[in-house]
């Protein structure tokens, strides 16, 4: 737990003491980014301090003009603080009256404006972080659809969900996360949709965060709010598309944005939600339905082809004379399951260097690793040729699946299945399948059941994922998240 903890320090009317403040707290005139400019205001000073880079100049240059120009316009010096306060022409100004608060703002990106003699200080919101523009994510690239992706700056992130639901009842509350680092966390929600005990739970969590900073952002606020621990699979969903995030907050879910990421977090969410793609909903519903069975099964194949294709593998008989073409012909020098484990390995090696080789470069990359390693390991006997291609069917399983972290959690699953399959045979597989299935199904979201709709069992939100349901006849929210408006369409009377 931190242990700078603070005291509230109220504003001084001696100037001169909140200026000693300002420098031995924040370093004003040490830190080479904290901005100071003294102006003399109707004979009396007015301060002003701000962070260098996460203002807007014309806009801090225009304040400071307009302070200027009170000495030519206005002769009433006991009104002085009301004459700053109507010259400051922003959007958003706020008085304060603590120093901490002062300090905050400042090193938030706003701009500080103190009046000798009063015990009160104006915050002006000026903020312009650094950081690019939106665009499409790569990782949820659709044919049709958006192109706007969110990016690291917390406003723009939720300006770019309001802009899909202009509700006056979307509810964009900001709290800060970090002793230090005072990071700002948005909870976003439909006040009259999600569930009001769900909305005050993960409020309740956010503010229990005691923690120096959180750099990595939104996997930091993830982990104290799940409280996971080592379980591998994700018990919220990340999105970088705006249009999926809006469709979540329709649906009664909660959003969570982090400053600093251009991720979304989703709670409460459940295995399913991972399973599909903003795609599914940008064709026909026909389309959607047939790309949704084939990401399914390729999902399945990703988990439970190796290990089941390593099962038949170790004892033929298993298998009908129909299909004992599928291997293996050539057994190799090494064992079959030692080949898989050495393929599961080696295609993590090649992803992990994929991520840190420089773009220009990673074509190269892939043709070196699929062409001579894989056509060279085969000649010398290292692997056979049906442990490369199940490999590799399972690898793109992998890739398939929407959710990068569930793809992840996946393959460390298929590990487990192909070791404890090699070990025990048919026994083995059979009690891997089943420890697989009793994890999942021993999770919770938040309260949340982790295999909702399917355990326990909800035919109708089932069929609804099992099948792309055409838009007019899809009007009710999911039943798991609780909604408070059960339906997204008027029902007919």
């Amino acid at each position: 737990m931190p242990t700078n903890k603070k005291n509230k320090s109220p504003i001084s009317a001696n100037i001169k003491d909140n200026q000693a403040f300002m420098k031995e707290r924040v370093g004003v005139g040490v830190s080479y980014d904290l901005e100071f400019r003294e102006l003399i205001v109707l004979k009396q000073k007015v301060q002003i301090y701000y962070l260098n880079g996460q203002v807007s100049d014309l806009v801090a240059t225009e304040i400071i003009k307009k302070l200027i120009d009170i000495n030519d316009d206005e002769t009433n010096q006991k009104k002085l603080f009301e004459i700053v306060e109507n010259r400051l022409s922003n959007l958003s100004v706020v008085p304060i009256k603590t120093m901490d608060e002062a300090v905050d703002q400042m090193l938030s990106g706003l701009i500080v404006v103190f009046v000798d003699g009063e015990k009160y200080a104006f915050v002006v919101d000026v903020r312009e972080y650094p950081g690019r523009q939106p665009e499409e994510p790569d990782t949820e690239r659709v044919i049709r659809g958006a192109r706007d992706g969110f990016t690291e700056n917390v406003v723009i992130n939720t300006a770019l969900t309001r802009r899909r639901i202009r509700d006056a009842r979307l509810r964009n509350e900001m709290l800060k996360v970090g002793e230090r680092s005072k990071t700002d966390v948005c909870l976003s929600y439909i006040k009259d949709i999600a569930d009001d005990e769900m909305v005050e739970l993960t409020k309740k969590k956010i503010r229990s965060i005691e923690i120096d900073g959180i750099t990595m952002a939104d996997k930091a606020v993830e982990e104290f709010i799940v409280e996971s621990e080592w379980n591998p699979y994700p018990l919220v969903r990340y999105t970088e598309r705006p249009d999926v995030a809006a469709n979540h907050l329709l649906e009664g879910h909660l959003l969570l944005t982090v400053d600093t990421s251009p991720s979304i977090i989703i709670l409460p969410t459940t295995y399913f939600d991972h399973l599909e793609h903003a795609e599914e909903y940008r064709q026909a519903p026909a389309v959607g339905t047939f790309i949704r069975w084939i990401r399914l099964l390729a999902i399945l194949a990703s988990v439970y082809l190796l290990p089941l294709w390593l099962l038949f593998a170790m004892d033929p008989t298993l298998l009908p004379k129909a299909l004992s073409f599928i291997g293996p012909n050539e057994e190799g020098q090494i064992p079959i399951a030692v080949q898989i484990i050495i393929a599961i390995i080696g295609v993590e090696f090649v992803r992990m260097a994929a991520v840190h080789t420089p773009t220009p470069l990673a074509t190269a990359l892939g043709l070196i690793a699929a062409i001579v390693i894989g056509d060279i390991a085969i000649k010398v006997g290292l692997f056979s040729p049906e442990v490369v291609l199940y490999a590799a069917i399972s690898t793109m399983g992998a890739y398939v699946t929407p959710s990068y972290e569930l793809s992840v959690a996946n393959k460390l699953m298929n590990f487990f299945l192909v070791l404890i399959t090699a070990f025990f045979g048919v026994i083995g597989f059979s009690l891997g399948f089943l420890i697989s299935i009793f994890f999942l199904a021993n999770l919770k979201s938040l309260r949340t059941p982790y295999l909702w709709p399917f355990l326990p069992f909800n035919a109708k939100a089932m069929l609804k994922f099992i099948f792309r349901i055409p838009v007019p006849f899809s009007n009710g929210r999911p039943s798991i998240v609780h909604p408070q408006d059960k339906y997204s369409q008027p029902m007919e009377k």
